[in-house]
């Protein structure tokens, strides 16, 4: 009950630090001029500032520097021991990881301002999957070689982040898919006692739902690619951090358990390539073939469109979660 406890006021953190970021990272963009200018693939008449990913990094840096200066300043001041735990084993990798975390927001921040061209946005997000993976977030897949195990992880992140990156193409779609995937791989976390891992997916989905009244139905900011490449980081991170066979779980098929998760914007991202690429077209040029611009032309709203596909990952997360 303590921990159930601890994750709700983490996550709560998180969203209200992002809640109360998002006016001033909103001036700042205004100020700046990052903003995300009217176009024609584009449904919204006038500029709108690109402050999400800004205000969902503070939600999750204030969540996650609050518990870590609690666990430091006494062992009584609330914070779980099996947290503390975790904290002190994996303090390291919790260090790589918000440092990729920062480094893929850049990226992205840079894309929004001066639009990188694709080789080298790629070339950016390869070397902080590898710096991810030199950090000891690798996966395995039960193959005894090194060269493998960095290869698949940032094969791995590099899909993820660009899965939602893509998905970022209406009001709160890539927003609340981050929410659902945050939320259910923190509770597969949970319940397999990973408990620091579990902290870290639940102030991620918080600092993401902080974000999601800006941003949905209706827009007073985006993400941006600064918020979609820092979402597509987190959970492609938090999907690998977790041990999903060990003596006690030995199942190896649980290591299928973040395709599921993930398994619409996955989707997603392979059906418009493979699209493009059979059109003869750049796989990275934008068009409206995606999932959500495809429902929309069926005769839903783009908000009932949205929605439809955020219960499509929840149940997706929820078969990922059973099969546990």
């Amino acid at each position: 009950m303590k921990m159930v406890l601890f994750y709700a006021a983490a996550g709560l953190c998180a969203a209200f630090a992002t809640a109360a970021s998002v006016p001033w990272w909103m001036r700042w963009c205004r100020h700046c001029g990052v903003m995300d200018d009217p176009g024609p693939r584009k449904i919204h008449a006038s500029p709108i500032p690109l402050a999400g990913g800004m205000a969902v990094m503070t939600g999750f840096l204030v969540a996650l520097l609050a518990g870590m200066a609690l666990a430091v300043a006494s062992p009584r001041a609330g914070v779980p021991a099996l947290f503390q735990y975790g904290l002190s084993v994996r303090a390291v990798q919790l260090l790589c990881l918000t440092a990729g975390a920062f480094a893929m927001l850049l990226i992205g921040l840079c894309d929004d301002r001066l639009e990188l061209l694709p080789p080298v946005k790629f070339t950016c997000q390869l070397i902080v999957a590898l710096g991810v993976a030199a950090s000891g977030i690798r996966i395995t897949l039960f193959v005894p070689s090194l060269l493998f195990s960095y290869a698949i992880t940032a094969l791995w992140i590099l899909t993820v982040v660009n899965a939602f990156n893509f998905m970022d193409n209406m009001n709160g779609l890539c927003a609340g898919l981050g929410v659902i995937g945050a939320g259910w791989l923190g509770l597969i976390a949970a319940g397999q006692g990973q408990y620091l891992v579990a902290t870290i997916a639940f102030i991620g989905a918080g600092a993401l739902l902080g974000f999601l009244p800006f941003n949905f139905p209706r827009s007073s900011a985006f993400l941006g690619d600064a918020g979609s490449h820092l979402t597509g980081y987190l959970l492609a991170v938090l999907a690998i951090l977790p041990h999903y066979y060990s003596r006690k779980h030995p199942l190896h098929w649980a290591v299928l358990t973040p395709l599921l998760v993930l398994a619409v914007p996955l989707g997603d991202l392979a059906w418009v390539v493979l699209l493009r690429c059979k059109n003869r077209r750049p796989f990275y040029v934008g068009d409206t073939n995606h999932l959500s611009h495809r429902l929309v032309q069926r005769g839903f709203t783009q908000t009932g469109a949205v929605v439809l596909i955020w219960l499509l990952a929840a149940a997706a997360g929820a078969l990922a979660f059973l099969l546990q």
